[in-house]
């Protein structure tokens, strides 16, 4: 411990905790004690009590509460040590004097703040130079602005090997610490010093008190590689502790009641420029255990908007893996997937602030991901394959640190189990043989349409299960003939029974769409489909489409549907609400018929088999 418990209380003695609360809670007196309105989470009537004789405040609806330095710790997510500094300096208590090498060690440090800063002042500089119209260019094209740029101290790192050096020098400054602050490569063999970052865009890292202590960098020349590049670990900086915009986002963040991470600079100056202050970003690698650290000392349950590529979904996967061992009761993690092919910065200039908006609203909570990571475009066909996946579920939870959370995580995990699976044939039907057609000279599907003999695959049962997917098909297809339907129809839209996944997802980006208020055009929304990864699908719905083409030729005076007239946009309605009308139908078909199938299954009866036939029959007429 680097201070005595005594110094401790001394500095607890000398601080007004109400004088300090009250800077950022309205406090009321009532008897001895101050009442106001706890800062941690929303509430209308006052619940959180501030006590100066007792040194301590306490929230009797959610719990918070501590002294002064965790009053600072949780309220302006400081540590530890800059807590007690805070209230020493604040208090007029000086703290002692650490050892001779601490001493030097820290005096280094100090000196180095002033080296960054000097190299931060000096690339804003060189941003507004001639020099720096590439660079500006750059974020002209990004759509950042001035006030922008000057908000987030943008800078530029010129051409050339020795800028930097040459201007800190004539400053005073020694080489020396310009390597120490990772500013500079040192002489080598043949080779001068030289600057460690040059013709790049300059994004300044400040730590949690918003004291610039390194640098990201971007390679204006699309040939340098790695197109970014950060600041070497020193004394000051370390990427794996820190996290991009933090010491700006922290007041936003726990205003909002939460902390959006994004995966990049950019993303962050672009969420930020769109209302979303609460926005920060890991510096170049993997979200690390203390950037975790970091994010739940500001709020509960942070939000990761991760961009929508298999990147993005590699990354939120560590990430939830990462949180097991550290979550807690009330702390977790939320995830807010992006489409296809789109960053915040991407969805925010295509779409608006108000699509952002509500993919953070609609977050999958943690064990939503860790689920569909393990489930999602799997075949549990087997009782093997669903052991196997009960196994990796307990995997997770035994991760887990805290035994409270991993016994709910077990009970969600095995309810999730128990309702997808309770559903799925058990056993082979009794007078049936697997690869065997037949039962008293009626053909019959197997249970695994890749093991089905080809008599099979061409049997009448066969051919009533396949009218489904090619009446969701139709009714998908005649959607995106006439898009504004998923307005005046949201509902509907919402309920249909959609088997296929592909068609699911393209349902979901409808009404996704659809509820941000942006208008539902052909031309771009097939351009936002294709971008989430919807083309291949998209054009498989225009060539069915294309299969009734001849008909809307036919309509009276040559007017046809694309045309947009209000008779066709009608017929469109009507020919989508009669094809959505006949995949319900078939849809609670085909769960009839799976029942009647095991029941014929259970007890191969004449009569089970009698109404098996009538279920097939009727779903046969649904397709002709």
């Amino acid at each position: 411990m680097r201070y005595g418990q005594g110094l401790l209380e001394e500095i607890l003695l000398r601080t007004d905790l109400v004088q300090l609360v009250s800077r950022r809670v309205k406090l009321v007196r009532k008897g001895k004690v101050m009442w106001g309105c706890c800062p941690f989470h929303a509430e209308k009537s006052p619940s959180f009590k501030v006590d100066n004789e007792r040194r301590s405040y306490k929230c009797f609806g959610c719990g918070a509460g501590g002294d002064a330095f965790r009053w600072l710790m949780e309220s302006e997510a400081l540590s530890f040590p800059e807590a007690v500094a805070q209230l020493a300096e604040r208090a007029g208590i000086e703290l002692p004097k650490w050892s001779d090498e601490d001493e030097a060690r820290q005096e280094k440090r100090k000196s180095l703040y002033d080296v960054v800063e000097a190299a931060a002042s000096y690339f804003e500089r060189e941003l507004a130079a001639p020099q720096g119209a590439v660079a500006r260019g750059y974020l002209d094209q990004r759509g950042v602005d001035r006030a922008t740029t000057a908000r987030f101290r943008l800078g530029y790192a010129p051409q050339g090997r020795a800028g930097l050096i040459t201007h800190l020098s004539g400053l005073g400054i020694a080489l020396a610490d310009l390597v120490a602050a990772g500013l500079a490569r040192p002489a080598e063999a043949e080779r001068p010093a030289r600057d460690f970052f040059f013709h790049r865009l300059m994004f300044p890292i400040t730590d949690s008190r918003g004291r610039v202590i390194g640098f990201g960098a971007r390679a204006l020349d699309p040939a340098t590689k790695p197109k970014y590049l950060n600041t070497a670990d020193t004394v000051l900086f370390s990427k794996g502790q820190n996290l991009y915009n933090l010491a700006a986002a922290r007041a936003a963040a726990l205003k909002n009641g939460t902390i959006i991470l994004a995966e990049g600079y950019m993303d962050v100056i672009a969420l930020e420029r769109a209302g979303f202050a609460h926005a920060v970003a890991p510096l170049g690698t993997a979200l690390t255990e203390d950037q975790l650290a970091l994010l739940w000392r500001v709020a509960a349950e942070p939000i990761l908007a991760f961009d929508g590529d298999e990147a993005g979904r590699r990354a939120a996967s560590r990430a939830a893996h990462l949180a097991l061992p550290h979550l807690k009761p009330g702390q977790s993690l939320r995830f807010a997937f992006l489409p296809a092919g789109e960053d915040p910065d991407s969805l925010i200039a295509t779409f608006g602030p108000s699509t952002m908006r509500q993919r953070l609203e609609q977050a999958d909570p943690l064990m939503e991901v860790l689920w569909r990571e393990l489930t999602e475009n799997k075949d549990f066909a087997t009782p093997e394959r669903r052991a196997g996946l009960e196994k990796s579920l307990m995997d997770l939870v035994a991760r887990m640190g805290d035994r409270s959370i991993a016994e709910y995580y077990r009970r969600a995990f095995r309810q999730k189990l128990a309702e997808t699976f309770s559903s799925v044939p058990a056993r082979v039907p009794r007078g049936l043989t697997p690869g065997r057609p037949t039962w008293r000279g009626a053909q019959l599907p197997a249970y695994r349409r890749d093991t089905v003999s080809a008599a099979v695959k061409n049997s009448p049962m066969a051919r009533a299960g396949a009218a489904r997917p090619l009446k969701e098909t139709e009714v998908m297809a005649l959607l995106l003939e006439a898009p504004t339907l998923v307005l005046t129809h949201s509902e509907l839209v919402a309920a249909l029974p959609l088997a296929d996944a592909q068609l699911d997802r393209l349902r979901h980006e409808l009404l996704n769409l659809a509820a941000s208020g942006i208008r539902l055009e052909i031309p771009g929304l097939q351009h936002h489909l294709e971008r989430a990864g919807l083309a291949e699908l998209v054009q498989r719905l225009a060539a069915r489409r294309a299969i009734g083409a001849g008909a809307a030729e036919q309509v009276p005076d040559g007017v046809s549907a694309r045309q947009g007239g209000t008779a066709d946009v009608e017929e469109s309605e009507t020919r989508w609400l009669a094809a959505v009308a006949q995949l319900r139908l078939l849809a609670d078909l085909g769960a009839e018929r799976a029942r009647a199938l095991d029941r014929f299954n259970r007890e191969p009866s004449e009569e089970n088999w009698r109404d098996l036939q009538r279920l097939v029959q009727a779903a046969q007429r649904q397709d002709t």
